[in-house]
């Protein structure tokens, strides 16, 4: 670390991208609860979930068009003002209507923590260090999805109403804005970083279309098992919530050594990878019950481990020029990629559970066949991302060689 303001300023964004876990775990512990006490449709329960994700692109977008301009430390104060009402909203609304108000400021609040600290990261880090650093930020994603996921299961069993688990989102959001507090944030690296007109043009170059359309895969295949893993595996003999906290569990070790990992493959490699063990967890997720479906989790978790940061780190690293704009284009479109998919992924689940009712089936056999055929439809997401990233993979090595003869 480069000084003591760099290190509170991660410990910060570390503590608000927890903040976010919590949103997303505690949320999806919780729905069940939601749509019984409000006796909620499965689509509409998918709407809810499509607002979080929705939130986030929109503040990503605005918050990368605006960093250069107003800076990290504006956008982590809207953060901070979107989080605590959209948390209060959630526990006081009682309506559909208010649930998706105040989803949807939860998900602005998270969007604008992606946009302030991805490019504060790399500003504030150089070369292997800003990805190791990137790694860890994003690590205590998934460390906060198995505090939340835990905490969930722990109060749900004791009998603790989903009020409550709503009200322990606001420490990390207490803590966060108390020690982002008074601090300076670092300068860009990069000249034509720190200008819209040049983040604009290094955004128009093929390179980072092609990664736009990975990140639309990687997000989906990451998010889409991730967030209906409760309502698909509850028939299957494991433990949805402990599946969940396997999953995060290991990616957040796995991003720990994510900065050695990329040293090694570099960002394709790792990528690469990363699309073929996703196919194969999601694949056995969608065929095995009993004690192999925590086996299904941990390829699941390996295979999606590096994705996020290192589509964000392989942006900062290979085309720096984009900018704060470049990385929160990025994040965006796999949040609005994940809004668009998740009442679709519900509607596959109403249609997989008809055709499983017309066959015959019911109770939890039916829930279990249909369940695993809606993620063997989602099996296609990975399975394409192997081919893109294996182009991805010669790409950047011909562009390697090219810039060595220059």
């Amino acid at each position: 670390m480069e000084n003591a303001n760099n290190k509170k300023l991660f410990y910060a964004s570390c503590f608000a991208l927890i903040t976010t876990a919590l949103s997303f775990s505690i949320r999806a512990g919780i729905l069940p609860q939601l749509g019984q006490e409000l006796n909620l449709s499965g689509e509409q329960l998918g709407f809810i979930n499509s607002m979080w994700f929705l939130g986030f692109p929109i503040s990503m977008v605005i918050g990368g068009l605006i960093y250069n301009t107003v800076g990290g430390k504006i956008i982590m104060q809207f953060a901070f003002f979107a989080h605590a009402i959209g948390i209060i909203m959630t526990i006081y609304s009682g309506s559909y209507i208010g649930l998706l108000v105040s989803t949807l400021l939860i998900g602005l609040g998270n969007g604008c923590t992606e946009a302030a600290c991805n490019p504060m990261i790399a500003d504030a880090f150089q070369g292997n260090t800003m990805s190791k650093m990137m790694n860890r930020f994003h690590m205590w994603f998934p460390g906060g999805i198995v505090i939340g996921s835990l905490v969930s299961e722990f109060m749900t069993s004791a009998g603790f109403g989903w009020q409550t688990q709503i009200w322990l989102i606001l420490i990390p959001t207490l803590i966060y804005a108390y020690l982002f507090f008074g601090q300076s944030w670092p300068q860009p690296k990069v000249e034509e970083a720190a200008s819209l007109k040049g983040n604009l043009k290094a955004m128009v170059s093929p390179l980072f279309i092609f990664m736009m359309v990975c990140m639309a895969l990687t997000a989906i295949s990451e998010f889409g098992p991730q967030q209906w893993v409760g309502l698909i595996l509850a028939k299957s003999g494991a433990k949805p919530m402990l599946v969940l906290a396997l999953v995060t569990g290991l990616m957040a070790f796995a991003r720990y050594f994510g900065g050695e990992v990329v040293q090694k493959f570099d960002q394709t490699g790792v990528l690469l990878g990363s699309a073929v063990l996703a196919t194969i967890g999601v694949y056995l997720f969608s065929t095995q019950t009993g004690g192999m479906a925590y086996v299904a989790a941990i390829f699941f978790a390996l295979g999606i481990a590096y994705f996020w940061p290192n589509m964000i780190g392989f942006i900062a690293d290979k085309i720096p020029q984009s900018g704060a704009l470049g990385m929160s284009i990025i994040g965006a479109v796999g949040m609005f990629s994940s809004s668009i998919f998740q009442p679709i992924i519900g509607s596959w689940i109403d249609a997989d559970k008809a055709a499983a009712a017309s066959q015959g089936l019911t109770g939890d056999q039916l829930e279990l066949v249909s369940g695993q055929a809606t993620l063997g439809t989602m099996v296609f997401f990975p399975a394409i991302l192997v081919v893109l990233f294996t182009i991805l993979l010669f790409w950047v090595k011909k562009r390697k060689a090219q810039f060595a003869m220059a």
